[in-house]
C-alpha cells in the first residue's frame, strides 16, 4: 500500500512549542485515520524550526468495508395492520438507502424494532485526505497564536508552503491561503529548493540528502551530542549539557553542526554560575568542564548550518562572550568591593510593594520569621537563620544580578560567603528561592528551606492583606507557585511547622501597614488558600480527589500529618472492605452533622442508659480501644489509627441494626447521639469519610 506525506512548512516556530507539537499532530492524525476508517501501518512524526511533517506507512487506499445494523421505528408504528409500511417504515427505508425487501424485524431489549444492514466504508483515502489534513491543522494548539496577513486563520507561526502527497497522487486542499502541493523546501542557506516530490517514498531521502534537514529532533540530539562529546574531550574535557538546553537547541537548528571557541583564563575567576549564565542563558552554548567539574576556558556552540570558513564563526562567538564576559567581570570586582551593610542600606529604598514598605522592611520581617522557625524547628540554627533572612535579598542591588537577574539568589549566596558569612548563611541564601515550580528542586540545606518558607509566607500574607488573591488564570505575583513550594518543602522535609501559627506570625509582622483586609480575614482565606493548593499538589502525586478531600478537610494545619494521613487513607482504599467501612462511618458522620445543630453533644455517653446489647458492646469496645488510640495518635502511627477504626467497624454495624438511634424517649436519642459522638471525633481526626463515595 502507498505512503503518505505531509508536511507544513512555516517560519521559525519556537524550540519550546515543538515537542507538543509533534505528540499532538501524531495523536489528531491517528484519530482521524481510525475515525474515517483508514488502515495503516505506522505514522512518524517529525518537527523542526520550520516544518512539521508525518509519514504514514501502507495507508489503505480506500475505507474499510463495513456492514452496519441500523435501527428504526419500533414494529408495530412502522408497519399498517395489513402488513403494508406505514409512512414511518419507508421513510427509514429511504433514509438508510435499502429497498423495502432488505428490512427486517431485530429484537431488542425495548421491544421489536425496524432494522436493516447497510454496506459503509468504501471511499477512497485521497477524497478522505483534504479533509483530514484540513481538519488536524485547524486542531493544532499552541501556547500562542498568532495571525498574518488579512486571513483570519491563527497558527503557532505564518505558514509558507504545505506538502501533501499519497503515493504518487497530490493531495489538494488549502488551509490558511495556502495551497497544499508537492513542493518542499530545504534548509534555508544548505538547501532551499523548492524541491518537487514524485512520490512520497522519496520525501524522507529528498529532505535529507538534498533539502539537507534532519527530520528527527532525536537524530540532532545524537548529532549535536556525538559532535561536542568529541570537541570536549580533545581539550581535556567532558560533554555535560543540560536537558533543558539540549532540547531547546535541538528545536533551534534543522541541521547541527558543533564548533568549539575559547575564552580568555582570566575569565576564570569568574564563579561558575555567572560563566555557565553567560554561556548557557545568552549564547546557547555550552562550557566544557575537566573531569574534576572545574571549567576549562573553552565553550562549545551549535551552528545551524556549515559554515564554508569555521574559524570566521568561531571568532564572532569568541567576540560576543567576551564583551559579556568583560562586563561580568567588571560586575563582579565592583560588588566584591562593596560591603553588606551598604547593600542592605540600599534594599531600604527599592519598593516591595505599594504599602508594604521596602525589600529591605521585608527582610527584617523574614529574619524575625526566621527566628521564630528556628525555635519551633533547629534552635541550633538560630544565629545563622535570622543572619539569611536579613540579607537574603542584599544581592538585588549588587550589579552582577541587575545585569544577570537569573542569578538573584545564587549569587547572594556566593558574596555572602565571600564578604565572611558562614556557609550556612551562604547556602540558606543561596537556596531561599527554592523551589522554582512543581518540578524543580528543593532547597538543599535546612536554613535554606527556613528561609525559603519565611519568605514565600511573608509574600503571601503581604498579597493577601492587599487582597491581591489569583483570580482564574491571573497570578501576577506568583502566589500558587509560593504556596505550593512551601508545600512540598515541609511535606518533602518532613517539618512540622503550624501553618496557622505561621500565618499569624507573619502577619505579626506587617504590623503598622494598611492592609485592605482583617487578620482574621487574611488568616483565613490564606489557609483556605493552602487547603486549595495542598490538595492539588497530593492529587498530582497520584492520589484520588475525594480521598484527599477526606483526608484534607480533618486539617491542614499541620502539612506533614496531613500527608501521613493520606498515605494510610491511600492504603486503606485498597483494601478489600474499604467500601462497606466507609459506608458504614459515613453513615455514623452524617447523623452527627445533622443532629449537631439541634443538640450539645459536648458531655460524654452516660453508660447508665446504654440497654441494649449492640449499643453497650460498642461503648465498651470504644473505651477499650480508647487509651491504644491516644497513643498512636501521639505517635503519628496513621496506618494503625486506620486499622484500629476497623476493628471498630463491626461493632457499629451490629449497632446500626439493631439500635434505632433517633429514640422516642429525648434521654436515649441524646445518649445515643453521644455515643455515635465519641466515634465520630475519632475519625475526623482521621479524615471526612462524609465526603467519600464507594
Amino acid at each position: 500500500m502507498p505512503q503518505f506525506v505531509f508536511e507544513i512548512g512555516f517560519e521559525e516556530m519556537p524550540a519550546r512549542f515543538q515537542p507538543g507539537l509533534a505528540v499532538e499532530f501524531e495523536r489528531l492524525l491517528g484519530e482521524a485515520f481510525g475515525r474515517s476508517k483508514l488502515d495503516f501501518s505506522g505514522l512518524v512524526v517529525g518537527v523542526t524550526p520550520r516544518r512539521l511533517a508525518a509519514a504514514v506507512a501502507d495507508l489503505g487506499g480506500e475505507q474499510r468495508r463495513e456492514e452496519e445494523v441500523v435501527t428504526g421505528p419500533p414494529v408495530r408504528v412502522a408497519y399498517a395492520p395489513d402488513g403494508s409500511l406505514t409512512k414511518a417504515g419507508s421513510g427509514f427505508a429511504k433514509t438508510q438507502g435499502v429497498s423495502e425487501s432488505d428490512l427486517f424485524a431485530m429484537t431488542t431489549e425495548k421491544g421489536e424494532y425496524l432494522a436493516a444492514r447497510k454496506a459503509t466504508g468504501g471511499a477512497p483515502a485521497l477524497a478522505l485526505l483534504p479533509g483530514i489534513c484540513a481538519a488536524a491543522l485547524a486542531a493544532l494548539s499552541f501556547p500562542k497564536k498568532m495571525r498574518w496577513g488579512c486571513g483570519e486563520i491563527a497558527f503557532g507561526r505564518p505558514i509558507r508552503w504545505i506538502l501533501a502527497v499519497y503515493g504518487a497522487d497530490a493531495v489538494e486542499f488549502e488551509y490558511a491561503g495556502v495551497a497544499s502541493g508537492r513542493l518542499t523546501h530545504g534548509h534555508r542557506v544548505m538547501g532551499p529548493g523548492p524541491f518537487p516530490v514524485a512520490r512520497a517514498d522519496d520525501y524522507a531521502e529528498l529532505i535529507r540528502d538534498k533539502g539537507k534537514v534532519i527530520l528527527d529532533p532525536a537524530g540532532r540530539r545524537a548529532l549535536i551530542a556525538e559532535r561536542a562529546a568529541a570537541l570536549a574531550r580533545e581539550v581535556g574535557g567532558v560533554f555535560v549539557m543540560g536537558e533543558s538546553l539540549l532540547q531547546e537547541v535541538v528545536g533551534l537548528v534543522e541541521y547541527p553542526v558543533a564548533a568549539r571557541g575559547r575564552f580568555d583564563d582570566k575569565f576564570l575567576e569568574l564563579p561558575r554560575e555567572v560563566l555557565l549564565t553567560s554561556m548557557e542563558k545568552h549564547q546557547k552554548c555550552i562550557g566544557v568542564p575537566a573531569a574534576d567539574n572545574k571549567l576549562l576556558p573553552y565553550f562549545i556552540a551549535t551552528l545551524g548550518l556549515m559554515p564554508t570558513d569555521l574559524g570566521v564563526v568561531r571568532r564572532g562567538w569568541e567576540r560576543v562572550l567576551r564583551a559579556r564576559l568583560e562586563d561580568a567581570m567588571f560586575f563582579w570586582r565592583a560588588d566584591m568591593a562593596a560591603d553588606l551593610d551598604g547593600w542592605l542600606a540600599k534594599l531600604d529604598q527599592v519598593v516591595f510593594l505599594g504599602p508594604l514598605g521596602s525589600v529591605g522592611d521585608k527582610t527584617k520581617r523574614v529574619s524575625a520569621l526566621c527566628g521564630w522557625l528556628a525555635d519551633t524547628i533547629d534552635p541550633g540554627l538560630a544565629a545563622d537563620l535570622t543572619r539569611a533572612g536579613r540579607i537574603c535579598k542584599a544581592d538585588l542591588v549588587s550589579q552582577m544580578v541587575g545585569e544577570f537577574a537569573e542569578l538573584q539568589g545564587v549569587m547572594g549566596g556566593i558574596y555572602a560567603l565571600a564578604k565572611g558569612e558562614s556557609k550556612t548563611v551562604s547556602d540558606a541564601v543561596a537556596g531561599h528561592y527554592l523551589p522554582l515550580g512543581p518540578d524543580s528542586p528543593l532547597p538543599e540545606t535546612l536554613a535554606g528551606a527556613l528561609v525559603s518558607i519565611a519568605d514565600k509566607i511573608d509574600t503571601l500574607v503581604g498579597c493577601f492583606g492587599l487582597d491581591m488573591i489569583p483570580t482564574g488564570a491571573a497570578d501576577p505575583y506568583a502566589l500558587r507557585r509560593a504556596a505550593l513550594g512551601v508545600c512540598r518543602i515541609v511535606v518533602e522535609r518532613g517539618l512540622r511547622p503550624s501553618l496557622a501559627d505561621l500565618i499569624d506570625r507573619a502577619i505579626a509582622g506587617y504590623e503598622g501597614c494598611a492592609f485592605k483586609l482583617s487578620a482574621k480575614d487574611v488568616a483565613a482565606k490564606l489557609m483556605d488558600f493552602f487547603a486549595a493548593r495542598l490538595k492539588a499538589y497530593f492529587a498530582g502525586r497520584g492520589y484520588e480527589t475525594l480521598v484527599v478531600e477526606a483526608a484534607a478537610s480533618a486539617g491542614v494545619d499541620d502539612v506533614w500529618s496531613l500527608a501521613s494521613r493520606l498515605e494510610a487513607l491511600g492504603a486503606f482504599a485498597k483494601m478489600d472492605d474499604f467500601g462497606q467501612a466507609v459506608l458504614t462511618f459515613k453513615r455514623a458522620a452524617n447523623i452527627i452533622r445533622k443532629q449537631a445543630a439541634g443538640e450539645d453533644l459536648s458531655d460524654a455517653c452516660d453508660p447508665a442508659l446504654l440497654a441494649e446489647p449492640a449499643e453497650r458492646a460498642l461503648y465498651a469496645k470504644l473505651a477499650q480501644t480508647g487509651e491504644r488510640f491516644e497513643e498512636l495518635w501521639k505517635r503519628d502511627d496513621y496506618g494503625a489509627l486506620f486499622a484500629l477504626l476497623r476493628e471498630l467497624r463491626p461493632q457499629v454495624d451490629t449497632f446500626f441494626d439493631a439500635v434505632m438511634v433517633m429514640d422516642d424517649d429525648p434521654c436515649v436519642r441524646r445518649n445515643r447521639l453521644l455515643l455515635l459522638s465519641s466515634l465520630v471525633e475519632r475519625m475526623s481526626r482521621l479524615a471526612d469519610f462524609s465526603a467519600l463515595q464507594v
